[in-house]
């Protein structure tokens, strides 16, 4: 399947901005399953320094300065990728937890040394013995370690509730405990420290997830979000998407745009500046089926 995707981001200020510098994730990867075929990125105002690179995790990140006076920061992409429906794991027949998680104690084999990195505390993801508990009812003793992150997948859905209005990007973790509520970014940091707290490699992804309007009711232009979801390593298959905002298995409608150990990694944008006050951020995203 084949998708137009457009991102636009634009931040009002108070007041004046003098110089900024930012880095923006918002190039959709190259992957297994996903192939981008285009993509564009513009700026307003036009910056002064402009560079493209990749970041430590595989990410295309443009690192850009603005050195004129603004009010208004607009950045707008412009993709088109096609997703091919990933091949389904078979879950029941993943390798037992326990194995996984002892093949990333050390010494830890060259063949793993890759995913070992994403066993570890990240800035925004503690592991903790109240999450180890709470992930433990998906992982009894030789549970296949697909099956149950399969099965903690479903309960993080059932257990908590998406509300746009409980948190914000920096709400730490163990208040999405507290109050069982968020939304995707806080989803996916919940089934992170779940399962980095059994010693099981997880990483955080970024992207966009394609919706369908209600029967009979006419899409809107824009609808369309940035997404998370976690993937987790499972030695003999690679890695495996969880969305445990909507209990599914990521396939064709999920585009995936960064990597990386939470969300701090893969901020689609991220900033300094001189002046300008208070700032208020508005994002569109619309996905489109070619």
């Amino acid at each position: 399947m084949t998708y137009t995707i457009t991102h636009r981001t634009t931040y009002d200020y108070t007041a004046p901005v003098t110089v900024s510098q930012h880095v923006a994730r918002l190039e959709p990867r190259n992957t297994d399953a996903q192939e981008r075929n285009q993509f564009a990125l513009e700026i307003f105002p036009e910056p002064t320094l402009r560079k493209v690179r990749m970041d430590y995790f595989g990410n295309q990140l443009c690192f850009f300065v603005i050195q004129e006076v603004h009010r208004e920061l607009e950045i707008i992409t412009k993709s088109k990728v096609t997703v091919r429906e990933p091949k389904l794991s078979d879950v029941e027949n993943s390798p037992a937890w326990e194995e996984v998680a002892k093949l990333f104690r050390d010494p830890v084999s060259p063949e793993v040394v890759g995913p070992y990195q994403f066993v570890f505390d990240s800035p925004q993801v503690n592991a903790s013995a109240e999450l180890a508990d709470y992930a433990g009812k998906s992982f009894a003793g030789n549970t296949p370690v697909l099956a149950g992150t399969q099965d903690l997948t479903r309960r993080i859905f059932k257990d908590f509730k998406y509300d746009p209005k409980a948190t914000t990007v920096a709400t730490p973790l163990h208040e999405v405990l507290k109050k069982r509520r968020g939304v995707c970014q806080d989803f996916a940091h919940v089934g992170i420290a779940c399962l980095r707290s059994l010693g099981i490699p997880v990483r955080y992804v970024s992207g966009y997830l394609r919706t369908r309007p209600p029967e009979g009711k006419p899409r809107m232009v824009g609808a369309d979000a940035s997404h998370a979801w976690f993937s987790v390593y499972c030695p003999g298959t690679g890695w495996v998407d969880f969305d445990p905002t909507n209990n599914i298995q990521p396939g064709e409608e999920h585009i995936t745009v960064a990597y990386g150990r939470d969300f701090g990694d893969v901020s689609p944008v991220a900033g300094i500046l001189t002046g300008g006050g208070q700032h208020a951020v508005k994002v569109a995203v619309d996905v489109v089926e070619v």
